[in-house]
């Protein structure tokens, strides 16, 4: 008999036996011999009783998940001596850590030839996916070290508790007693982040602002749509007697959209999700593309089928999401009566929901009118004259007639009076306009002065 793969001796019990039963637990198994030299002689122990003891609290105390179900203790004579022998059976929870290191390199050992070594993070990676199967949030978490301030606010605010019981309801705490994944999601501690940029124009050539955005799921969405909404603006029209107001998207398909990257987002892929805002539109970009067995018709028809299913269930126990499959319905929805619609983009590993901003559509539809007449482009050839949007429009009004009032100005832009008031205010005073009469009948012609110039 000599120390190999699965065998070790031990003169006397120390502390440090710990690292050699979490080897064992983690690759094949084996026995622990106390009473025992390197060199195969017997020693023997004399303190059995106080040894197992103390081999029993080690086992509980200082190792994770519960390995006392996997290991049996008992004492042996060997050529007149007492030994005590520690097997140790391949566990079913792997990996097995030190409770005061965690799911790390320093935390973990395997067995190696006759000695006990820390394990590669590849090496975790993958006891964590043999022994947890394929989803990520049903895994152990590497970070066991987890705070829940954020989840336990939300959890407070819906009166719903979020104790242990709970936690192990929903899948935040595994069989073993260790956080999943969902845990880590739910956390402080979230590794994964959002992004988001506010671009100057239509493309992504110029930053005007960014953010990143850290901690547990639930503040990333808090955070990501006050940032969101801060470059939300609203346009107000009057409708007859009646202002009306319209954001340039609409809070509740930014909401959905938002939330639905969170819940189907692949988390086993790296890198941030992205929220790119334009002059134009909204682009929300995250890791993974459709779940297997589901196609892009589907999800247009309403079919959900959850990647993360748990993290989706808490979500719906905080009535953050109201049934599965309805957010897609929801947002277009909200763009049933724009001229431009949201547009979906999937790749094997990505998906992409395109808002567009509902007023930049309506002012660029504005300006769709027929160019100003040749007899005026020729008057103001010379001038080298650069017109606002809106006078551009104003000045378009002339092409079928000579003079115009006021409430032509209102209708073609579609603003209040008093907005009418200050654009003719403000031509007149440049000498594009002249005024023609007074009074209520108020009409205004071309500026034949800066013409005749």
């Amino acid at each position: 008999m000599m120390e190999n793969r699965t065998t070790e001796f031990k003169r006397e019990y120390t502390d440090n036996l710990k690292y050699t039963v979490i080897a064992f637990a983690n690759t094949e198994g084996g026995k622990i011999y106390i009473g025992r030299n390197d060199d195969t002689t017997v020693c023997g122990v004399d303190n059995t009783d106080e040894i197992m003891l103390s081999i029993g609290n080690m086992l509980r105390d200082s190792i994770r998940p519960d390995i006392t179900m996997f290991t049996d203790c008992c004492v042996k004579t060997m050529q007149g001596k007492n030994v005590i022998v520690l097997t140790v059976q391949r566990g079913t929870a792997r990996p097995y850590y030190l409770y005061s290191k965690g799911i790390r390199p320093e935390g973990v050992y395997v067995r190696q030839g006759a000695s006990s070594v820390p394990a590669s993070e590849t090496a975790i990676l993958s006891m964590i996916k043999e022994t947890s199967g394929e989803r990520y949030e049903e895994a152990r978490a590497l970070n066991q070290n987890l705070s829940f301030s954020s989840t336990e606010k939300h959890f407070k605010t819906e009166n719903i508790i979020f104790g242990e019981a709970q936690m192990r309801t929903l899948c935040v705490i595994n069989e073993d007693g260790t956080f999943s994944n969902l845990a880590l999601l739910l956390s402080d501690q979230c590794i994964h982040t959002i992004k988001a940029a506010f671009f100057d124009g239509s493309d992504k050539m110029v930053f005007r602002d960014r953010k990143e955005f850290s901690g547990s799921v639930f503040q990333q969405l808090e955070e990501t749509a006050a940032y969101i909404d801060h470059f939300n603006r609203t346009r107000a029209e009057i409708v007859g007697l009646v202002r009306v107001e319209e954001r340039d998207y609409p809070p509740e398909a930014l909401r959905e959209a938002l939330i639905n990257s969170v819940i189907h987002r692949d988390y086993a892929l790296s890198g941030p999700t992205l929220v790119s805002i334009f002059d134009d539109r909204i682009e929300i970009l995250n890791l993974g593309g459709l779940v297997k067995g589901i196609s892009y018709e589907d999800i247009m028809l309403g079919v959900s089928l959850q990647r993360n299913r748990h993290l989706a269930n808490v979500f719906y126990r905080l009535k953050l999401i109201e049934a599965y499959g309805t957010g897609i319905r929801k947002i277009n929805g909200c763009y049933a009566d724009s001229s431009v619609k949201p547009k979906i983009e999937i790749t094997e590993h990505a998906f992409k929901i395109t808002l567009p901003n509902k007023n930049y559509v309506k002012e660029k539809n504005l300006l769709k009118v027929q160019e100003p007449s040749a007899t005026y482009q020729i008057k103001y050839s010379e001038q080298k004259e650069t017109f606002s949007l809106r006078e551009n429009v104003v000045i378009s009004l002339f092409n079928d007639r000579d003079t115009i009032g006021r409430k032509d100005v209102e209708s073609a832009l579609q603003i209040s009076q008093a907005t009418a008031i200050l654009i003719l205010r403000s031509m007149v005073n440049k000498g594009i306009l002249v005024k023609e009469n007074a009074g209520k009948y108020q009409k205004y012609r071309l500026g034949n002065k800066r013409a005749e110039e």
